[in-house]
């Protein structure tokens, strides 16, 4: 393709496009045409590079420019723009340059003031980070200049068009089909159900798979700072989000206030994206007041840190004893599952443990499968979920009549599977 030959029409296109009305996709798609045939007239253009051309003008016009074909890869997992020149993906768990780069620092800032206009946020140099999602639910962190001396930074985590089950976890060997079972029925029978890990470990996308057994005869509230959970067929479903302040510093809605105020709606469940801060301590409350089966995520490098966190997280919001900290989570949670992302990049289930009690002034975990790695084949690793304890505290699973199931389908230990 000629150099300058796409810069030429750009500027022919932005001169044709009458701005004192509206134009549509289909009137900038005529425009776009138009300009490319006329232009091939002057000097052979192969058809290749017309359907190319015409892609990449209707991008930069209407879309998210270079970032729109990279959102359309279903192979490409994230997306990392350090800069207008400067862009990296994610594809099968490998980081690779892009190779293709937006014109301008002012294009790039163009994409971003549209990322959060089409989500109602504001981001600018007074308040330079903001975290968004995109139409098709993927989530988006935006730092501009003076936070980032980088230029314009914009992280996409995609998900997955295809909707991500426990049976599909299943194949891909981020679990065993005995633990899977085992979930499912903690889902149903109302545990409070914490997963942690670390960044990119697949915690959302876990919490997306465990919702999914969650009875549809029940009122579920999702709680998140920016929505991106995926929650499907449960008819009585409440979104909430919250909300940033405005320019004079008000009209903010926090994570707080919305768990304060789910609980004046009804819900059976509260399902809370991600705790990060004082939110913890309206959580656990309401984890404490009658809304079992809640679940939530959070970032931790295992489920002994997860609860430091969260006790460090409750005295953010709270001044209270330690002691009566340790009591309100032990009295919340049932069971934490933690998650890992190992040196092959697949992620999986490391560890399930059970929150027992308060013993001596700590939380006694009692860790209920644990993954041991056994090997690699073909550069990937290989292991199994062990199961190290039964389940102590079975009462909910009796209440919901689900008792007889586990003891069929997931009491007794288990050998190593080699």
């Amino acid at each position: 393709m000629e150099v300058g030959i796409k810069q030429r029409l750009k500027d022919r296109i932005m001169s044709e496009i009458d701005l004192s009305v509206e134009a549509t996709d289909e009137d900038i798609g005529k425009i776009i045409d138009r300009c490319i045939l006329e232009e091939a007239r002057s000097g052979y253009l192969p058809l290749k590079e017309k359907v190319q051309l015409r892609t990449e003008l209707f991008n930069s016009f209407r879309r998210l420019d270079v970032l729109t074909e990279y959102i359309e890869d279903d192979s490409i997992t994230e997306i990392m723009v350090n800069g207008y020149n400067n862009i990296f993906l994610e594809k099968n768990g490998k980081l690779k340059p892009a190779g293709k780069n937006f014109e301008s620092e002012e294009k790039l800032n163009s994409v971003v003031q549209q990322i959060v206009a089409d989500c109602n946020r504001r981001i600018n140099e007074a308040s330079p980070i903001v975290d968004a999602r995109l139409k098709d639910g993927s989530r988006v962190n935006m730092v501009l200049y003076p936070a980032s001396l980088s230029g314009s930074v914009i992280t996409i985590r995609k998900f997955p068009k295809e909707v991500m089950t426990l049976d599909k976890l299943v194949e891909l060997e981020a679990l065993d089909e005995k633990t899977s079972e085992l979930l499912k029925l903690l889902v149903k029978a109302k545990y409070n159900i914490f997963i942690s890990g670390g960044t990119g470990s697949g915690k959302t996308t876990f919490l997306n798979a465990l919702s999914a057994f969650i009875p549809k005869d029940e009122r579920i509230i999702t709680i998140e700072d920016a929505a991106e959970l995926q929650i499907k067929e449960i008819p009585n479903l409440i979104r909430l989000e919250a909300r940033n302040a405005n320019v004079e510093g008000t009209n903010e809605i926090t994570v707080r206030d919305l768990i304060k105020t789910s609980l004046r709606m009804r819900p059976d469940r509260i399902i809370v994206g991600e705790v990060r801060d004082a939110a913890a301590i309206d959580m656990l409350q309401a984890m404490n007041t009658g809304h079992d089966g809640s679940l939530s995520t959070g970032h931790a490098n295992s489920s002994k840190d997860m609860l430091s966190r969260l006790e460090t997280m409750v005295l953010m919001g709270m001044d209270i004893p330690l002691g009566a900290v340790r009591m309100q989570i032990a009295s919340a949670l049932d069971i934490i599952i933690h998650l890992g992302r190992l040196r092959d990049k697949s992620r999986k289930v490391l560890e399930i443990s059970e929150v027992k009690r308060v013993n001596m002034g700590e939380i006694e975990l009692s860790k209920l499968y644990e993954f041991v790695e056994v090997g690699e084949v073909k550069k990937r690793v290989k292991g199994t979920l062990m199961k190290v304890n039964d389940l102590f505290n079975t009462d909910k699973l009796i209440n919901a009549g689900l008792y007889d199931i586990y003891k069929e389908k997931c009491d007794g230990l288990q050998e190593i599977q080699t």
